[in-house]
């Protein structure tokens, strides 16, 4: 009942707050109650709140308002934001409803602000209408300096680390990518003698086929032409020739309807090239998928060791680019 009480109290007091900062408001309110508000609103407690530290690690001491007692809270300054403190203190007392903090000039700190930039200097805490003055002691401050210093250590580290270890590491990795180029390169040699013979017949059959597709167009030019010019009239062989140019259309999009691709003549011999060779592998009983596979990974391999030949990964300055002046006369 004590708890609902003051909840009511300072829900009260915020709303006549509000009021008193609206124009032509003030003269309906008592005076009374004006001087009750202000001193309500600007009054600090010292004996509330206490900060001190304990196992290196800065703890605050809150009297909670609803249970009368005392409750510590460990503060992580370089993990914890205003926002989560005051999460935790409502969390401990139900009966708190507002949680502010303010600078010692009075303006109100952020929830997104950490910890370690709150602990620089002295605040006031703000619970339930009530503030609190907070004294940091002094070493419990938080500099800057302190931060670039502990920044400096981390880099050092590093260097550190990395002039002892990434080095043997970087050449261990080299050694091992260079054993495995090696395997892959004899994995495939064999694969690539067989590969060229496929290849080549496979070009000898698809040139054959250019070729005898020519013959075909050469022999049914002088046929049409012989039946235009000496059989019969070209009254009689204009609608042949129609016939037989729309059907020809109609196989060029035949073609396209099957693969899904414009007919040209360069896609028509490549595609044409490896229809002869994966038939030729089928037959040779060629792992043209571990062919591929193999192929792939040797690239890979070797994209894997020029990066680790990178002037940026060697700690080397990184080469210059030559740029080339041209004078005009």
């Amino acid at each position: 009942r004590g708890s609902l009480n003051n909840t009511c109290v300072s829900m009260a007091a915020r709303f006549l707050l509000g009021l008193k900062t609206v124009p032509n408001v003030q003269r309906y309110i008592s005076p009374v109650w004006i001087r009750a508000l202000d001193s309500r609103k600007y009054t600090t407690d010292a004996s509330g709140v206490s900060m001190s530290l304990r196992s290196g690690y800065p703890v605050i001491s809150i009297s909670l308002p609803s249970r009368k007692e005392i409750c510590d809270f460990t503060l992580r300054p370089h993990l914890q934001t205003v926002g989560e403190l005051s999460k935790q203190i409502m969390a401990e007392d139900k009966g708190v409803d507002r949680i502010a903090l303010y600078s010692q000039e009075g303006h109100r700190i952020a929830q997104s602000t950490t910890l370690d930039l709150l602990l620089q200097s002295n605040f006031l805490l703000e619970i339930n209408g009530t503030k609190f003055s907070v004294e940091v002691p002094k070493n419990l401050k938080y500099t800057l300096e302190g931060e670039q210093s502990l920044s400096d250590v981390k880099n050092s580290i590093f260097k550190l680390y990395t002039a002892l270890n990434v080095d043997a590491h970087q050449l261990s990795k080299e050694l091992e990518l260079k054993k495995q180029l090696e395997q892959l390169k004899t994995e495939l040699e064999p694969l690539e003698q067989e590969h060229q013979k496929l290849a080549l017949q496979s070009n000898k059959r698809t040139n054959w086929a250019i070729w005898a597709g020519l013959a075909y167009m050469s022999v049914q030019f002088g046929f049409f032409a012989r039946l235009t010019w000496v059989d019969y009239s070209w009254d009689v062989m204009e609608p042949v020739t129609y016939f037989t140019t729309y059907g020809t259309s109609m196989a060029m999009f035949a073609y396209f309807i099957l693969t899904r691709q414009e007919y040209n003549y360069k896609d028509a011999q490549n595609r044409q090239y490896l229809n002869f060779f994966y038939r030729s592998a089928t037959q040779k009983k060629f792992d043209a998928d571990r062919y591929n596979h193999v192929k792939e990974t040797i690239i890979k391999v070797q994209g894997e060791l020029e990066r680790l030949h990178d002037p940026l990964l060697l700690n080397l300055p990184t080469p210059h680019l030559s740029t080339k002046s041209t004078t005009s006369e």
